[in-house]
Formats: structure tokens, C-alpha cells, sequence
């Protein structure tokens, strides 16, 4: 019938096709030459709850220790992990079903392993990245060990997306939140608190022949100079965040390589819960009173884009030309909206940004700029990385720079830094309501038609043009840089960049 056609077309064209995977070698092989790789982390985790976004740097960290249902290979195609197939039938019910893998302890992982994880973080209270999305699951079966079924009030599309986040790995039942053991390549082995996280082969690993290194040093180098000049002594073998200025060099080095993709964003976020930023139209204010030619040049060195509407990539089928100008830099039309909003001698406001991250640092200088021209005068408040993050959190702000990606290529992707509906988080303005956003993304993931969720996001973006949730700013090149003797990982594409530690599982020395 119809409905199954298209279903197993969404399937296979957005999320992959579903099935086991082929792992080569012995597990003999695994830990080649007993090498440890030492990793460069531009931050130390500010926690290691399992379920908490926290940084790119903690995530790095969880795709080690732990993994989820499902996740992405080196072409950003969804693929199995802990789940070796899925499929969804004509009433919209999910079912996974569990390949044999073992805990860090030793014992099995199971379907109740699953349930209860699910149960946890749609919990309201649990704070978990995704609790808002797992809040739609009405009921979960376990038939056996092997076998869980998901149900939902209305189909969702695109629920498999959710358990390939490296925000929501599988906990065994009853852990702590901040638990050690996982089910994935490595294991916890040692932390020195703000300097290093040390992690060895788990050598019940369920892909055989991985993990292919003895551990993983993963030492901590917060200025992203120190980080280089690391790399390039060859005292780390393979470093996160390379900092833009740094490419060329890195590029021109014989001695290492650089995995370089586009797909992160900056953006601004909003406290909606206080004037003036509750007010749309200062938003829009904000939105038209910066030109993002110069963050690109001044946070970047130019390897990246303006981004003047919501982070849609040109390239993407969901891509909206008629608003791809949509914020663009009008500093007349700022004061115009200024002066309607009731501010037509501007105010002083606090953006929160960090001093750890450059690029946070001079977007946030670059916006200070423009913003004083059109009359709102910025004080910068830039706190080293965690407090950036509880600060965001908890609202202690009036506006704020951020940079991350979406949670997949899927326009869904934008929920977590869009839908006001969803618990406080750090990546998405504080306490803004976005009812009408919120709506659309519930009817774009319950179609399972292409056209259909076309017309529903055009719909969202023109909503979001208009109300501002937030304000892009920049497109940003993403760097890794490696030795030239490190192989097997990959930089992935576009949005899941910061999934790329899923590919430290492949990685080898030599």
C-alpha cells in the first residue's frame, strides 16, 4: 500500500537502510601495535552525564565510552550500533532489534537495558538533550532480550534520527547518569581532572577486529594555540578544533594532514523571559544590524559563509532561496524596528559568549560593533567554557553567541536550537515560547513525504523570519588535524561533524 511505499523510501533515502554490519579482521588484530593515540580536547567536560548536551568536547568522550541505538559512518549515512536492524510498520511503530553486546562489566545488553533508558530521559526532570523528543513515546514493549517496539501517538519519520545522537547513548539499568560503564569501543580508565581522560580497548567490543587502538589520551589543550603548536611538535597525534588562522599552516605541513568540513553555524540566542529581547521586533533589530561578512573574516580568516536566515545549507533539498536574505544587514531598518519596539535611543544589555573558543569571542566582538551603531550597547561577559554552559542554561543573559550544529541533515535537525517548547538548554534561547514552530515540527515529523515536509519547513522558516528564535550569523569550516601516520578517521560531513569521535572506533597509528 502507499503508506508502507513511502515509509521505506524515507528510510532509504534520508536515514539509510537498515541492516547489520560487516566487520573485518580478528579480534587479534584489534589495539595494532599496542598504540595509544593522544587526542588534543579543546575542552575539559564540564560533566559526563550520558544524556546532557555539554559541549562537543564531552561528546568526543561519550562516542568513546558509549553508544546508542544507532549511529553514522564516514558518509553521514545512519547505520546500526546496538540495534542491527529496524523498521516501521503501517501504524507507525517503531521496532529494533538488538545484536549481541556486552556492558563494560561483562554482562549482556538488553532490550529492558533500552526501555529503561527511554523511561529515564523522557522523565521531565531528567534534563536529558533529548527529553522532549522521547516525551512523544507513549509505550515501549520488550517481547524478548533482543526485540524493542516504540509507539507513539502520531508516526514519527524521523525517531530513528534520535537514537543515533551522541547525546543519547543506551545506559545499562539502574546506572547513575554519570556512569563508567558503556557499551562501547573504550573504557573509562583514568581522569585527572581539567588535564586529561584516559580510555582503553574494551576488549568485548561487539564489531570484531575494534577497537584498533590500545586506548586513547585525550589531554586537554583549552588554548587553541597551545593545541597547534602541539600537534605540530608531534606531541598529540590527532587534535579537534583546529583553529582557523591555523589551517594553512597544517595544510602546508608534510607532516600532518587536515580533515576540513562545512557545517557548523554561529548564531545568536535571545532571554525571552525579560524586555527588551522578549520583544520580536528588537529581535529583528538584532537580526538586521550585523554583517556577517566580517565575523566570517574576523573569526574564520574567510573559511566559511554569512548565514542570514536559518542554517538550511544551499545544498540541502530543503533549501528556501526567497529567504536566503532574509536577516540581511540593514542597519536603517534596524532603528526603524528599534524605534517601533519602543527603544529609539537603543538600551545597554550583557552577551554571554567565552573566552575559550576564539571564534566565540571575536563573533561576539564583531556583534558588540554593529549592535553599538544601531544603539544597543553590549557588555561582554566571557566566562571560561562550563560556566559559558550553566550560564546559558540557567538565563543568566539578555543575548548570546553561540556556535553548534544541527542534530542531523534533516531540516528536524533544527529542534533542539529552535523549538521554544523544549526544556532550558544552553543552545536555544531562554524561556522564548515558539508555539507555531513547535507545531510544524510536530507535523513535519509525523509525514513520511518528501513534498509534504517540504511545504510544512518552508512554512517553519517563514515563521521563523518573522519571530526570530534566533539569529544566524556565520557558516564555519570545521577542522581536524592528524599526524600523517594516523588513519581510519573521518571528519563527517556537514551537520554531524561533531559525531566524528564515532570514528575513533576505525582509527590506527602507522
Amino acid at each position: 500500500m502507499t503508506t508502507r511505499m513511502n515509509r521505506r523510501s524515507f528510510i532509504s533515502t534520508t536515514m539509510g537502510v537498515a541492516g547489520g554490519l560487516t566487520f573485518l579482521g580478528p579480534r587479534a588484530l584489534m589495539a595494532q601495535d599496542g598504540a595509544t593515540l593522544r587526542f588534543a580536547l579543546s575542552a575539559f567536560p564540564p560533566s559526563f552525564e550520558a544524556w546532557t548536551s555539554t559541549g562537543t568536547a564531552a561528546g568526543t568522550i561519550k562516542l568513546m565510552m558509549h553508544r546508542g541505538l544507532l549511529s553514522y559512518d564516514a558518509q553521514g549515512m545512519l547505520r546500526g550500533e546496538l540495534a542491527e536492524s529496524w523498521e516501521v510498520d503501517d501504524a507507525g511503530v517503531w521496532t529494533f532489534n538488538l545484536r549481541e553486546a556486552k556492558w563494560h562489566d561483562g554482562t549482556p545488553v538488553t532490550a529492558a537495558d533500552v526501555a529503561w533508558t527511554i523511561e529515564e530521559v523522557a522523565k521531565p526532570d531528567s534534563a536529558a538533550y533529548r527529553q522532549g523528543q522521547l516525551a512523544l513515546i507513549t509505550k515501549v514493549e520488550t517481547p524478548d532480550d533482543r526485540t524493542v517496539r516504540i509507539f507513539t501517538e502520531e508516526p514519527l519519520a524521523i525517531l530513528p534520527g534520535w537514537f543515533a545522537h551522541y547525546h543519547m547513548p543506551i545506559l545499562k539499568t539502574g546506572e547513575p547518569k554519570d556512569t563508567q560503564i558503556g557499551a562501547g569501543p573504550f573504557m573509562l580508565d583514568n581522569i585527572e581532572r581539567g588535564v586529561s581522560v584516559s580510555l582503553k580497548a574494551f576488549d568485548g567490543y561487539y564489531k570484531e577486529g575494534l577497537p584498533k587502538l590500545a586506548g586513547v589520551e585525550a589531554i586537554v589543550y583549552a588554548d587553541e594555540n597551545l593545541r597547534v603548536a602541539a600537534l605540530e611538535a608531534g606531541d598529540v597525534d590527532l587534535a579537534e578544533y583546529v583553529p582557523w588562522q591555523a589551517m594553512e599552516q597544517v595544510e602546508g605541513n608534510d607532516a600532518l594532514k587536515l580533515d576540513v568540513v562545512d557545517g557548523p553555524f554561529m548564531y545568536l540566542t535571545f532571554n525571552g523571559s525579560r524586555p527588551p529581547f522578549d520583544n520580536p521586533k528588537v529581535r529583528q533589530a538584532v537580526a538586521h544590524a550585523i554583517k556577517r561578512e566580517d565575523i566570517v573574516a574576523a573569526a574564520f580568516f574567510n573559511r566559511g559563509g554569512a548565514l542570514e536566515h536559518l542554517p538550511i545549507a544551499d545544498a540541502s533539498e530543503f533549501f528556501n532561496p526567497e529567504y536566503a536574505n532574509a536577516w540581511n544587514y540593514d542597519p536603517e531598518k534596524s532603528r526603524a524596528l528599534l524605534a517601533e519596539a519602543g527603544y529609539p535611543d537603543g538600551f545597554d544589555c550583557v552577551m554571554l559568549s567565552t573566552a575559550q573558543y576564539g571564534m566565540h569571542q571575536s563573533t561576539a566582538e564583531v556583534c558588540q560593533a554593529y549592535l553599538s551603531m544601531v544603539g544597543i550597547n553590549v557588555q561582554l561577559d566571557l566566562p571560561e567554557w562550563s560556566s559559558r554552559v550553566k550560564k546559558g542554561n540557567e538565563g543568566q543573559y539578555d543575548l548570546a553567541v553561540m556556535g553548534t550544529t544541527a542534530d542531523n541533515n534533516d531540516p528536524d535537525g533544527l529542534v533542539n536550537v529552535l523549538d521554544g517548547a523544549l526544556p532550558a538548554s544552553f543552545v536555544r534561547s531562554f524561556a522564548l515560547e515558539t508555539p507555531e514552530i513547535s507545531e510544524l515540527f510536530a507535523r513535519g515529523r509525523a509525514t513520511f513525504d518528501t513534498e509534504e515536509r517540504k511545504a510544512i519547513y518552508k512554512e517553519l522558516e517563514k515563521v521563523a523570519v518573522e519571530t526570530v528564535p534566533l539569529v544566524g550569523l556565520a557558516w564555519r569550516a570545521q577542522g581536524y588535524g592528524m599526524q600523517s601516520n594516523v588513519s581510519g578517521f573521518a571528519n563527517l560531513p556537514g551537520q554531524l561533524t561533531f559525531y566524528s569521535g564515532i570514528m575513533l572506533e576505525e582509527t590506527m597509528i602507522g
